[in-house]
């Protein structure tokens, strides 16, 4: 009798066990239908269940921003075609520069008055052609994500005069930026990353934003991605790839949000103005440290 009861309850568990191997793909395969197709892509359907943290790339969609779609950079070209003296500048004496990097890009002809302008097409990046040696000197540019800065005011002129703005940065890394970019191996890239706070996902910025009067937590990370490759012995390419991402989204990561709190704290007096000024600082470590 003890037997038959045993026997039965085995039976049993083996059922309920079949079953529920035979339901779980068949309720997974329900859950997914009702997916985002790019959650399916990156997580699996029993995440449904639980809150999943989402991180938002921002691509804008006005003539003020770039796009990429389909591979082409259509907004980029808007800005050559309505804005071009406010995006492309060069010097005289830059030509060669210019060809020598067409070669690199496997591109020779160009709509554009300067090849640079179309050499800018073909990557989402921004393009600074820089001298190697002598005085490094900014001798062509398609700038069309400028952060406080204006490309017509700094072509021509040496690397250490475009820092002049922060003064302080001259003074730490000047020598050593400038060394580096003379000793660099040709065709071998190096990258880094920078960044500022922004009110807004605007890429189009000449001069300083206005004071910011919405709250810390409506404002973005400018994140830009910097590559420097010396392509010739004469020249080197920098270039700068800018993407947006809410503040807000810092809580996630303590790590960072502790790493972005000290930069913070250890501006020196020129790069706090160069960032947006005390108020704004102050602003910012309120909200960080909430």
């Amino acid at each position: 009798m003890k037997k038959n009861v045993l026997t039965s309850i085995i039976t049993n568990l083996l059922l309920i066990t079949f079953v529920i191997v035979w339901i779980i793909p068949t309720v997974g395969l329900f859950v997914s239908s009702f997916r985002d197709k790019d959650l399916l892509a990156t997580s699996g359907w029993w995440t449904t269940f639980k809150t999943n943290k989402v991180n938002e790339i921002y691509r804008t969609k006005t003539s003020e921003y770039q796009i990429e779609e389909n591979g082409m950079f259509f907004i980029k070209g808007n800005l050559l075609d309505k804005n071009y003296s406010d995006v492309i500048a060069v010097t005289d004496d830059s030509l060669d520069a210019q060809i020598y990097l067409g070669e690199v890009f496997g591109v020779t002809d160009s709509k554009y008055p300067d090849l640079i302008a179309e050499l800018s097409l073909n990557i989402q990046d921004d393009l600074c052609l820089l001298e190697s040696k002598n005085d490094q000197r900014l001798i062509a540019a398609s700038i069309c994500s400028p952060s406080y800065w204006d490309v017509k005011q700094k072509i021509g002129k040496p690397l250490k005069q475009i820092h002049q703005p922060v003064k302080s940065l001259e003074e730490k890394v000047g020598d050593r930026i400038a060394k580096f970019i003379s000793q660099a191996p040709v065709m071998k890239p190096f990258a880094r990353q920078n960044w500022l706070i922004h009110g807004d996902t605007k890429r189009f910025y000449l001069t300083e934003e206005k004071e910011l009067t919405s709250h810390p937590s409506e404002w973005f990370i400018r994140s830009e991605k910097e590559t420097l490759c010396r392509f010739h012995e004469d020249y080197s390419l920098f270039t700068i790839n800018v993407m947006f991402q809410p503040l807000k989204y810092i809580h996630q990561f303590h790590d960072k949000k502790i790493a972005l709190i000290k930069s913070l704290e250890f501006m020196d007096e020129d790069e706090s103005k160069y960032f947006g000024g005390t108020k704004k600082i102050k602003s910012l470590l309120e909200y960080l440290h909430t």
